[in-house]
């Protein structure tokens, strides 16, 4: 799937199952144009807001059948398709909305419980939604793949560290800043302080990915190997924050197609019981 935006990560890329890749590809582009209007351009908060709330109304529409009749119809024509053959679970899609909605107003994140919490809206519902897709509803899946996804969150904001300070914006929990001697206006400047920072911040992300990786085994066929891909790249982004040593305030690091071999070997060293840790990322340890 062809998109502007960069991404760490395959979406629906050739290894996703071909009966799966519409559903995938609708779901990605619902989030990616809500994402979309929460986050680009001027506009103020309350109008992304409202906007917003017209977007949440034609999810509506598409999930009750009703005809769309509003200026997204790129995006839910094909939803409410899939919606249909699927029986796409409206919470999760629904849940999506409510972490765009909180970005609009910037708020801070106290401690690691509070930044998790907006995990599970803004990054949980995308995975429970791909489980739905392949009809894997166990406790343990889920909770699997809740700690990838909360993961691949944080790594994001991680590497989106040097873009996200300048704009205002801060995923940084309070308390783990301040542990370090640091507030809100200290952590837009390198430092040793904000370098110990993001080596602990980056710790954590490993750790959850570790924490979920044995999903890998669930998941049937393609679709475990395209996740297996998803978590070495996500462990692939923490060592090049590592290799940087741990400046993430002035260079963000990127996953081209020159790590794709090293991607592929980590991703086929992942052997069953050993998840994540085939080679884990030395960020984590």
């Amino acid at each position: 799937m062809s998109v502007e935006h960069y991404e760490n990560f395959p979406v629906a890329s050739v290894l996703c199952p071909p009966a799966l890749r519409p559903a995938v590809q609708a779901i990605y582009r619902f989030a990616r144009t809500a994402d979309d209007i929460a986050d680009e351009g001027d506009a103020p908060g309350a109008e992304r807001r409202r906007r917003l709330d017209a977007y949440e109304q034609a999810l509506l529409d598409a999930a009750a059948g009703r005809p769309h009749a509003g200026a997204w119809p790129q995006v839910f024509d094909p939803l409410a398709r899939q919606m249909q053959v699927h029986e796409l679970p409206l919470a999760a899609l629904r849940a999506l909305l409510l972490a765009f909605r909180q970005d609009t107003l910037n708020p801070l994140y106290p401690d690691r419980a509070a930044l998790l919490d907006y995990c599970s809206r803004s990054a949980n519902p995308v995975g429970r939604l791909l489980l739905h897709l392949c009809r894997i509803d166990e406790h343990q899946a889920l909770a699997e793949s809740d700690a990838i996804c909360s993961a691949l969150q944080l790594v994001n904001f991680w590497q989106d560290l040097s873009i996200d300070l300048p704009r205002g914006r801060c995923y940084v929990p309070l308390a783990d800043a301040e542990r370090h001697g640091l507030d809100a206006a200290a952590l837009r400047q390198d430092t040793d302080a904000s370098r110990a920072l993001v080596r602990e911040l980056c710790g954590w992300a490993g750790t959850l990915m570790h924490e979920g990786a044995a999903l890998v085994h669930r998941l049937p066929g393609r679709f475990g190997w395209e996740l297996r891909l998803v978590v070495q790249g996500g462990l692939r982004v923490l060592d090049k924050i590592e290799s940087q040593r741990f400046d993430a305030l002035s260079q963000r690091p990127t996953v081209g197609a020159a790590d794709a071999p090293l991607l592929a070997w980590r991703a086929l060293r992942m052997g069953r019981g050993r998840g994540a840790r085939a080679l884990p990322s030395r960020a984590s340890r």
